[in-house]
Parts: C-alpha cells; sequence; structure tokens
C-alpha cells in the first residue's frame, strides 16, 4: 500500500448487526457489557427491510443478510456517494459462508431426497454470495470479491478493499465481513477440538479462559477516496492508514509459538503506516479467550510495543461478542471506529484474574476508559495460520 499517502483512504460510514445490537448504536451500547455466559446468537433479526420481498430474504442464507442489514445502515451514515459504477466495489470477508444452508439441505437429501434439494443450494451457500449480492443490490459494477482466510477474513477484506482506493481502482468500497455458522455439526467439530469454552464464558487474557464463545455477526465499512469525500461534504469518521497479512506456517489451528507470525503482521502494518510502534495509541486485540491465543498475542504485543508508559491501551471485544469467525475482524475495526467517535474505549468484559504465565499488557478493565485518539491497530489471527493487522487513525 506504498500508494496510501498518494490516495487516502476515508471510512464514511458503519453498520453492524452483532450478538450484542443490531445497528452500531446499540452495538456500542453492548460492549459496554455486562454479558450473559450463553452462545452469542443475534436476536430478533428481521432481514425483510434489506430485500425487495420476503421470498428473496428466504432465498439468502443467513450469513448474507447479515451483510445486506450492515450494509444498508453504513450505506445510509455515508450519504449519497457520487462515483461511477464501475469505480465502487464489494469485498465481504467470510470465513465459513452459507454452511447453514449446506447443513439444511443435506438433512433434505438424506431424509426426502436428492429432487427435493434446493435449487438456490448453490447461490446460497457460495461464500461470496454477501460480495456478489451487494454488488447487484446497489449497481457497483467496479471489482466484487471475498476473502476466505478465516478468522482473519474480514480484516483482510477492509485492508484488500483498501488497497482497492489506495492503488487508484476504486474510488468507494464497501468492505467488511460476514458469517452464521451456528449449525449443529459445526457446533460439535469446533467442541470436539477442544476449540469452545466449556462455560460459554469468553474471558480474555485471563487466568481461567478454556476456549472461545462462538459467534455470528457482520460489519461493513464505506471507504472511500479520501478528496473525493471531503469535497461531496461527506462526514468522514476515520481513516485506514495501513493493512498487513502474513503466514505463520506452522500449525493448521495453532498460532506459531511466541506469536511470530503476528509479530511479523503487526511490524509490516506500522510499516505500510508509515508509523512507528510509539505511535500505536490503541490495540482491539484479537483475544479470542483460547489458552495458546492469548498467550502468542501477548507475547507478540510485548515484543513490538514493549511495555512502559507508551505501550498501547489494549482491549479485546470479545468478552461481549464472542468469536464470529470471519466476521471478527469487521466488527472489531467498526468498534475501533466507533471507540473514535466516542472517546471510549470499551472494556474487556469477561476478564477477571491477570494470567502471571503472560507478558503484562495496559488491558481496559472494569468500565470503559477515556482516551486521546490516535492511530489504532486491530488484529486477526485465523486457523490455517492467517495474520491481519489494520491501522485506522482518527478523522
Amino acid at each position: 500500500m506504498k500508494q496510501l499517502e498518494q490516495r487516502r483512504v476515508a471510512v464514511t460510514g458503519v453498520g453492524v448487526v452483532a450478538p450484542c445490537g443490531i445497528g452500531r448504536d446499540a452495538f456500542w451500547a453492548g460492549l459496554q457489557g455486562p454479558v450473559e455466559d450463553v452462545e452469542r446468537r443475534v436476536t430478533d433479526f428481521d432481514p425483510t427491510p434489506h430485500f425487495d420481498s420476503p421470498k428473496d430474504a428466504r432465498r439468502t442464507d443467513r450469513f448474507a443478510q447479515f451483510a445486506f442489514a450492515a450494509a444498508a445502515e453504513a450505506l445510509e451514515q455515508a450519504g449519497e456517494i457520487d462515483a461511477a459504477p464501475t469505480r465502487r466495489g464489494v469485498f465481504i470477508g467470510s470465513g465459513i459462508g452459507g454452511l447453514m444452508t449446506v447443513e439444511e439441505q443435506i438433512i433434505v437429501q438424506h431424509e426426502r431426497g436428492p429432487r427435493r434439494v434446493s435449487p438456490f443450494l448453490v447461490p446460497m451457500m457460495m461464500a461470496n454470495a454477501a460480495a456478489g449480492g451487494l454488488s447487484m443490490r446497489y449497481g457497483w459494477q467496479g471489482p466484487a470479491e471475498n476473502t476466505v482466510t478465516a478468522c482473519a477474513a474480514g480484516t483482510h477484506s477492509i485492508g484488500n478493499g483498501a488497497r482497492w482506493i489506495s492503488a487508484g481502482r476504486c474510488d468507494a468500497v464497501m468492505a467488511g465481513g460476514s458469517e452464521a455458522a451456528f449449525t449443529d455439526t459445526a457446533l460439535a467439530g469446533f467442541r470436539n477440538m477442544t476449540a469452545l469454552s466449556n462455560n460459554n464464558r469468553s474471558m480474555p487474557f485471563d487466568v481461567d479462559r478454556n476456549g472461545f464463545v462462538m459467534a455470528e455477526a457482520a460489519a461493513v465499512l464505506v471507504l472511500e477516496e479520501w478528496n473525493r469525500a471531503e469535497a461531496r461534504g461527506a462526514t468522514i469518521l476515520a481513516e485506514v492508514l495501513g493493512a498487513a497479512s502474513t503466514a505463520d506456517a506452522h500449525h493448521i489451528t495453532a498460532p506459531a509459538p511466541g506469536g511470530t507470525g503476528a509479530v511479523n503482521c503487526m511490524e509490516l502494518a506500522l510499516e505500510d503506516a508509515g508509523l512507528a510502534a510509539d505511535d500505536i495509541v490503541h490495540i482491539n486485540a484479537h483475544g479470542t479467550s483460547t489458552p495458546l491465543n492469548d498467550a502468542a498475542e501477548a507475547d507478540a504485543i510485548n515484543k513490538v510495543f514493549g511495555g512502559g508508559a507508551t505501550a498501547p491501551i489494549v482491549t479485546s471485544t470479545k468478552g461481549v461478542t464472542g468469536h464470529a469467525l470471519g466476521a471478527a475482524g469487521a466488527i472489531e475495526a467498526a468498534a475501533v471506529v466507533l471507540s473514535m467517535q466516542h472517546g471510549l474505549i470499551p472494556p474487556t468484559v469477561g476478564h477477571h484474574t491477570r494470567d502471571p504465565e503472560l507478558p503484562e499488557i495496559d488491558l481496559v478493565l472494569g468500565e470503559a476508559r477515556e482516551w486521546t485518539p490516535g492511530p489504532s491497530m486491530s488484529n486477526s489471527f485465523g486457523f490455517g495460520g492467517h495474520n491481519g493487522t489494520l491501522i485506522l487513525g482518527p478523522a
């Protein structure tokens, strides 16, 4: 993203669907806690206002429905975008895609035979269904793609969308991530690999953490070329300063020892943004509440930033939201933008006792902390060894 200095990337809209709140205002209020020890499902969600008919909504998997709702809110906030249709892109990540549809239709095939399988199975299950559907709904004729990099997909999609703008390919991009994978088989798979919390408690960086709490969610950011957004009088919420992607090349599920892949990713993102470690004020950590991930990330943060007065303020919003897999990075990027807007960093809900085995990091605990917004980092690390880091700055 060397051309980022030439074409700056503004954030002009934010839309969120999350277990702690549907819509960015409800989402922000929910991030303050408290939270019940339950699965993090989105309740009372009605997709029909975001489709031309109830039939169209039924022919769209839940993960894509979430993306439609988040995009509608983000575009409403952004206002009238004057870029040509072919200069508008869509980049929506998902770790899994339409898994609910797949599982439902496998049961149909098994119980009722192949002739009863829905003809909409394939377009509903495709991981690119959200990106393609949004491009069609709004007539955005530029590139429409998706990233499938497990739990880093949302972060990668925003970084990739920003690159389209900084490189001159697009003038506006809808970028984010969406996930809705609550099926019996998915839950059994995560449970049997001992990745899930055994008591539905998300406790990032806590000594008693025992796994993540699965969630579903979506978030979409509207990104625009800075000068165009400014010229049309848009309210600029934040700026994408840099991004990076690396691979651990270590293990399909476990992070590299000492967080070496995460260290590389954060350092590359700083280089991309033209910043030093001391410039970062805040980190929204991946912080999944699993023993290995939190240890590797804490090590990586300590290696990149050290301790002391200049160490960044850290929070993990997964204590409230749970882990939304491919949507996690997108809702966390949204949380960073909202933290800048409100002048507050939400607490790491669920953290009660520091793990003495981890390097000390400046976690926000108890209640939201006031801050003067500055360059902020959002981390996402996924199965497959995928690492993603996004750096956002206040407008």
